[in-house]
């Protein structure tokens, strides 16, 4: 074992519990180049590292992998390669965006990035809501109550205007009610008018989508939907037949016994009864659908835990049919969120939560006193507003119910978004300094002080906080390990002077400065952070 590799490096103790005395235990062992002291107090050997090895090797390591450092340890790098395929954000078309799609996006975000830290393939999908009946309710509704000019001006603002005034109508007016089900019934049968409708709607939708997502900085490989489903759906139908696993109640609709012993007193509904499908139906299809396309080794779904019944039905059902691939599909759950309200009232979009962060974070940029020039103040603000909003997200367990402060977030003291962007932007205004980067060695004995090790000893643990990180994919850890190595550069950076020191110092200084920007850079983009270099 190599014990300058461990995250308690200055001092390792073990029990010594056999037969043989401690004393007899410690003669037989010898200092070498790694362990320079051994020592036995009260019966508990102690051990020293090396500690300008240890300086030196860290250093060194994080210089050698970059933005790699933690990925390419050999707790990590020996792990199975594949193709991870991740669902998430998938907001409903024409009904609020609300905050469980912004967790489920982040979240979702995070668990792409970190699987392909470890050298996944990562395919990253959208699964919209753009089938059902409020496509019904909001083809049956546009020609009462939308307009062509608002919904090319708002796509999004718009189609929830409608819907959410053919909504109220159809509630008072059975005939808005039938017109509504016409309307899903001549989407379902391919009927060419409401097909161009709707694709009108999904395809201004995506464009706005885009435009949201691309200021979170997320991306997707593909924006799939129930509606591409449809008529595999009706392929699922017929296969439950099939297995003679399709159930017709006394109302016509087509349900699944969960049982195992047939009495139906759980069960799923897949089918209505005028023959549609439904939304686990579509959902069945798409699951079959990238088993046989993408054949790929893990699927994680990522939405809220009110739908953890409906995924244990979803694979369930996979598994009556004989799908073995479903072991390897997993649903990440996470709880609700309360106080995310912006000045316009109930957030109804995710680009509210966005220009509330980048406001709040321009006032306060403009009434601190430490804030720098940068280029574009509305940009960092919203980076740094991204990352705060982030931050107050992932401190806690994911499945946990929270109450979201924006006083809180934004604060810039503390474990917050804004303390790890103020970290990083110090680190690139020392890195400014460093004239002489392109020499590759350093003086390891200008880097012996306390805090130096402290931090170094840090930096050890960051592939244990990686492996526990995507063990239980959990950011948690994650955001802990950041908070901790952003708080020990702050003691280095009020402690290690680069100016005024010789050069061979700040130079040393300088190379142990940019190790830990290295690291922190790369944690907060795993985040789904985007790193300021000024604020």
């Amino acid at each position: 074992m190599i014990l300058w590799m461990q995250p308690d490096t200055r001092r390792r103790q073990r029990s010594w519990q056999t037969s043989m005395s401690s004393e007899q235990k410690r003669r037989k062992l010898v200092s070498d180049s790694i362990i320079s002291e051994i020592g036995l107090v009260r019966g508990v050997l102690t051990f020293k590292v090396n500690r300008p090895l240890l300086v030196k090797k860290v250093i060194d390591k994080v210089r050698h992998d970059g933005p790699r450092y933690g990925f390419s340890s050999e707790l990590l790098s020996d792990l199975p390669k594949g193709l991870t395929l991740v669902e998430y954000s998938s907001p409903n078309i024409a009904k609020k965006f609300h905050v469980g799609h912004l967790r489920s996006t982040i979240i979702g975000n995070f668990i792409a990035n970190l699987k392909e830290g470890i050298g996944n393939k990562v395919l990253r999908v959208n699964y919209l809501g753009d089938w059902g009946l409020q496509f019904g309710l909001l083809g049956a509704g546009f020609s009462k109550f939308g307009c062509e000019e608002k919904l090319r001006s708002n796509a999004l603002q718009h189609l929830f205007d409608v819907y959410v005034k053919v909504n109220a109508a159809a509630e008072k007016d059975e005939e808005m009610k039938r017109s509504a089900q016409k309307f899903m019934k001549q989407l379902e049968s391919g009927h060419p008018q409401a097909l161009s409708l709707w694709t009108h709607f999904r395809s201004l939708s995506i464009e706005e989508y885009a435009k949201v997502y691309k200021r979170l900085g997320v991306q997707f490989d593909e924006f799939a939907g129930e509606s591409f489903y449809r008529e595999k759906s009706q392929d699922v139908l017929n296969l439950l037949r099939s297995k003679n696993i399709l159930k017709i109640t006394k109302e016509g609709t087509g349900v699944v016994d969960l049982t195992d012993n047939g009495d139906l007193s759980a069960y799923s509904t897949v089918m209505r009864s005028d023959g549609t499908s439904l939304y686990i139906t579509r959902d069945i299809a798409a699951a079959i659908d990238r088993m046989e396309k993408y054949n790929f080794d893990e699927m994680v779904y990522v939405t809220d835990k009110s739908q953890q019944p409906h995924f244990q039905n979803l694979f369930k059902i996979l598994k009556m049919l004989g799908k073995d691939k479903v072991d390897r599909c997993q649903h990440v759950t996470f709880g609700r969120v309360q106080g995310m309200q912006t000045r316009r009232g109930d957030v109804i979009f995710l680009e509210d939560v966005l220009d509330e962060a980048r406001t709040r974070m321009l006032q306060n940029m403009t009434k601190a006193e430490t804030s720098k020039t940068t280029e574009d103040p509305a940009d960092t603000a919203e980076k740094i507003g991204v990352a705060a909003v982030i931050i107050q997200d992932f401190k806690g367990p994911l499945q946990a119910d929270y109450r979201f402060s924006w006083e809180e977030a934004l604060q810039s003291v503390g474990d917050t978004g804004v303390f790890l962007q103020y970290t990083h932007a110090r680190l690139q205004s020392l890195l400014n300094l460093w004239s002489s980067k392109e020499e590759e060695d350093f003086s390891v004995s200008c880097l012996q002080e306390p805090p130096v090790v402290a931090t170094l000893q840090h930096l050890l643990r960051y592939d244990e906080v990686l492996c526990k990180t995507l063990k239980e994919l959990q950011p948690r850890y994650l955001v802990a390990y950041l908070m901790g190595l952003g708080h020990l550069a702050n003691v280095a950076h009020h402690t290690l002077r680069i100016k005024g020191s010789s050069q061979e110092v700040a130079h040393a200084r300088l190379y142990f400065f940019n190790t830990i920007c290295v690291v922190l850079a790369s944690g907060m983009k795993l985040l789904g952070i985007t790193p300021v270099d000024k604020m």
